[in-house]
C-alpha cells in the first residue's frame, strides 16, 4: 500500500451539502421514523466503524445501549481527523458531524471500499438525535465536541493525551422525530452485529446492554464459513466442511462459502460492501450460473447423468445448498433506492470465472461429496417432474374462471384483487360462520381442514399431493415454483384465522411455514395477515363487550365496576361465535385488529423456521426451553 493509499486527513474529506432537509424529512435519508429507522441510526454510526475495519484501520468494535437508551459506539480505528477544513473553516471533525455528503468516501483516497449511506451516516444520525458527543483518539491527543439537535455546543476541543487512537460516538435518538418508540430492540441489534462479524472475519463486536445487563461478543477467525456453519448446525450435512473460495481481481474481493445439507430448501444470502441484497444482483447471478454449469459439466464427464436425460436446471443443483456471497466492491451500482440488488456488470463474469474454477477443482478433489452433491440434484430433478405433473392441477386459466376454483372457496364477488381478501379459516364450523357473517362483495372464505403438511421436511412434489394446501394455491391464483407470479393474486389480503388455543398455533405455523419457503413474496409485498378474534365475552344485561387478552378484560371489568348479572364467556374456539359476532369483532375492517406478517430479517426467519419446523428435536427442545417464561397463560 503506499502512502497516498493509507492518508486519511482533512483533505481528503469534501462537502456537498447542509442538514437542512434531514429534520423536517427523516423518512427520505433513515427509510422511517418507526422502529426500523430507529435502528438504522445505530447502523449508520457501526457502518463507519467497520469502514475503518475494512481499510485495515479496526479490528474491535463496542455498541453499548445505556439505561437512557442512548447508544454508544466505540471503535478502535485511526480517529476522524480534526485538522482544518480549507474551505468551512471549521474543525474537519464538525464538518463531519454537521454537513450531509461530507465524508473520507467520496474522494476515492480515504476508502477503498465502504457499506453505510456513502458518508450521509453520521451526520444525519447527528441531526436526529436530541443529543449527541464525539470524542476522538487521534496522534497523541484527545477531541471532542458536543451536540443538540445537530447544532455544535462549542468549537472542537482538546481534552487529554492518548497513546490510542478511535473514534466514540454517544446520540440519544429525538423523542420530536421518533415519536413511536425511542426504545432498542436487543435482539434487533444483536443480529445485524452478529452478521457484520461473520462478514468480516477477524473483527471483534461486543454488544452491552446496560438496560438489561446483557453482554455478547461476536468474532469469527472463519468468516463467510463460520457463518455457513452456524447457518447448518441443526441440519445433517452432505459435507463436512464447507466449500470456500477466495479471490481478488481489479479491486474486487469476492468471498463465497457453500455447503449442502440433506433439506429441500435452498438458502443463498449475497452481500456487497456488508450490505445484505435482498434481490440478489450480478453477483448472485455468477454464481448460480457457475453452479449449474460445473455441476452438470462434472455429471456428464463422470456419467453420472443418463445421456437421454436433460441437463439438472439451476434449481435441481440448488436443493439442499447453504451459501454466503459476499463482495467487496471499491464503486457499487445499487439498483433502486433500498440497496437490494448489485448491477455491478464486472461482478457476474468475475464470481462466474472465479467460483467455477474453484468448484470444479474441489469437485475432481473430492469425487465422494461430489457424487452426493449430483445425486441429491438427480432426486430433486425427479421430484420437479412429479411436481409438474401435480403443478396441473393447480393451475387455472384465467382469473375468471370459477370453475377451476376449489369448491370449498366461497370466493367473494369483486374481481379487483386489491380490495379482496380471502379469510383461511380453521375448520368446517368456523368456516360456516364466517360465510355468513363476512361481506360478500369484497371477502373471500377458504375452510381448511385438520393440519396442513409440514412442508419443511417435504419435496414440492409431495407437498402439492396435499389436499389442502392445492386448495390454497388455486385459491390465490399465483401458482408455486416456476410457476409463479405475484401480479397474478386474486387477493391483497390472505388473512389466517384459526383458533386461540395450541391447536390453531401450530395450524397458523404450518401455513406460514409453507408461505415462508414457497411464496416469500407474498410476505414481503404484505400480503399476509394473522386475524386477532376476542378470548371473551363480557356481557352485562343487553351491554356486550369483548376483550382480545386477558388485561383488557380486567379492564373493562373494572370500568364497569363489578355490578351483577356480569357474564364472562372464554371463546375457545371460532366456532362457538354467531356469524354476527364473528364479523363484529374480527371481520369488520371498521373495528378489527390485524396483525400483518413481515420479514424483518431473512436469515433469522430461517433460523427460526428450521429450528420449530425441521427433523432435529434438541434444537427445538433448547428454543422452547430459553422462550418458555415469554409464554404468559398456557389455560387455553
Amino acid at each position: 500500500m503506499t502512502v497516498q493509499e493509507n492518508a486519511y486527513d482533512e483533505s481528503q474529506i469534501q462537502v456537498l451539502e447542509g442538514l437542512e432537509a434531514v429534520r423536517k424529512r427523516p423518512g427520505m435519508y433513515i427509510g422511517s421514523t418507526g422502529p426500523r429507522g430507529l435502528h438504522h441510526l445505530v447502523w449508520e454510526i457501526v457502518d463507519n466503524s467497520i469502514d475503518e475495519a475494512l481499510a485495515g484501520h479496526c479490528n474491535h468494535i463496542k455498541v453499548f445501549v445505556l439505561q437512557d437508551n442512548s447508544i454508544r459506539v466505540i471503535d478502535n480505528g485511526r480517529g476522524i481527523p480534526v485538522g482544518m477544513n480549507q474551505k468551512l473553516q471549521k474543525s474537519t471533525l464538525e464538518v463531519v458531524m454537521t454537513v450531509l455528503h461530507a465524508g473520507g468516501k467520496f474522494g476515492g483516497e480515504g476508502y477503498k471500499v465502504s457499506g453505510g449511506l456513502h458518508g450521509v451516516g453520521v451526520s444525519v444520525v447527528n441531526a436526529l438525535s436530541e443529543h449527541v458527543h464525539v470524542q476522538v483518539k487521534r496522534e497523541g491527543k484527545v477531541y471532542e465536541q458536543e451536540y443538540r439537535r445537530g447544532v455544535p455546543q462549542y468549537d472542537v476541543r482538546e481534552c487529554g493525551e492518548s497513546s490510542e487512537n478511535g473514534t466514540t460516538v454517544t446520540f440519544k435518538p429525538d423523542e420530536q422525530i421518533f415519536t413511536e418508540t425511542t426504545e432498542y430492540d436487543f435482539d434487533i441489534l444483536k443480529a445485524r452485529i452478529k452478521e457484520l462479524a461473520f462478514l468480516n472475519k477477524g473483527i471483534c463486536i461486543d454488544i452491552i446492554d446496560e438496560r438489561h445487563d446483557i453482554q455478547k461478543s461476536y468474532c469469527y477467525e472463519g468468516g463467510i464459513v463460520s457463518f455457513v456453519e452456524y447457518l447448518n448446525r441443526n441440519r445433517e450435512v452432505l459435507h463436512q466442511h464447507p466449500i470456500y473460495v477466495e479471490g481478488k481481481r481489479d479491486h474486487i474481493h469476492v468471498e463465497i462459502a457453500i455447503q449442502y445439507n440433506d433439506s429441500y430448501a435452498e438458502q443463498i444470502y449475497s452481500f456487497a460492501n456488508n450490505i445484505n441484497t435482498h434481490e440478489g444482483g450480478t453477483h448472485e447471478v455468477g454464481f448460480k450460473g457457475a453452479l449449474t454449469r460445473v455441476v452438470n459439466d462434472y455429471a456428464r464427464k463422470n456419467n453420472l447423468i443418463k445421456e437421454a436425460d436433460g441437463n439438472l436446471t439451476g434449481d435441481d443443483v440448488r436443493e439442499g445448498i447453504t451459501a454466503i456471497i459476499s463482495v467487496k466492491i471499491p464503486e457499487p451500482q445499487f439498483e433502486g433506492q433500498t440497496k437490494t440488488k448489485l448491477g455491478n456488470s464486472e461482478v457476474r463474469g468475475l464470481v462466474e470465472s472465479l467460483f467455477a474454477e474453484k468448484l470444479m477443482e474441489f469437485m475432481v478433489e473430492n469425487p465422494s461429496t461430489a457424487r452426493k452433491v449430483v445425486e441429491k440434484g438427480n432426486a430433486a430433478s425427479r421430484a420437479r417432474e412429479a411436481a409438474r405433473r401435480a403443478r396441473e392441477l393447480t393451475r387455472r386459466k384465467s382469473a375468471l374462471e370459477v370453475s377451476s376454483l376449489p369448491g370449498k372457496l366461497a370466493d367473494c364477488s369483486s374481481k379487483d384483487a386489491s380490495k379482496s381478501e380471502v379469510y383461511i379459516v380453521e375448520g368446517d364450523s368456523a368456516g360456516g360462520s364466517a360465510k355468513q357473517g363476512r361481506d360478500r362483495h369484497f371477502q373471500a372464505i377458504l375452510p381448511l381442514r385438520g393440519k396442513i403438511l409440514n412442508v419443511e421436511k417435504s419435496r414440492l412434489d409431495k407437498i402439492l399431493a396435499n389436499t389442502e394446501i392445492r386448495a390454497m394455491i388455486t385459491a390465490f391464483g399465483m401458482g408455486i415454483g416456476e410457476d409463479f407470479e405475484i401480479a397474478k393474486a386474486r387477493y391483497h389480503k390472505i388473512i389466517i384465522m384459526t383458533d386461540a388455543d395450541v391447536d390453531g398455533a401450530h395450524i397458523r405455523t404450518l401455513i406460514l411455514t409453507f408461505f415462508y419457503r414457497y411464496m416469500k413474496q407474498i410476505i414481503e409485498q404484505g400480503y399476509v395477515y394473522i386475524a386477532q378474534p376476542p378470548l371473551f365475552k363480557i356481557q352485562q344485561n343487553k351491554n356486550v363487550r369483548y376483550a382480545y387478552s386477558e388485561k383488557q378484560r380486567d379492564l373493562i371489568l373494572n370500568e364497569i365496576g363489578g355490578g351483577q348479572n356480569i357474564n364472562i364467556q372464554r371463546y375457545k374456539g371460532l366456532g362457538e361465535m354467531n356469524p354476527d359476532q364473528l364479523w363484529e369483532t374480527t371481520m369488520d375492517p371498521s373495528r378489527r385488529t390485524l396483525l400483518k406478517v413481515s420479514l424483518e430479517d431473512a436469515i433469522e426467519a430461517d433460523e427460526i423456521f428450521d429450528t420449530l419446523m425441521g427433523d432435529k428435536v434438541e434444537p427445538r427442545r433448547e428454543f422452547i426451553q430459553q422462550h418458555a417464561k415469554m409464554v404468559r397463560n398456557l389455560d387455553f
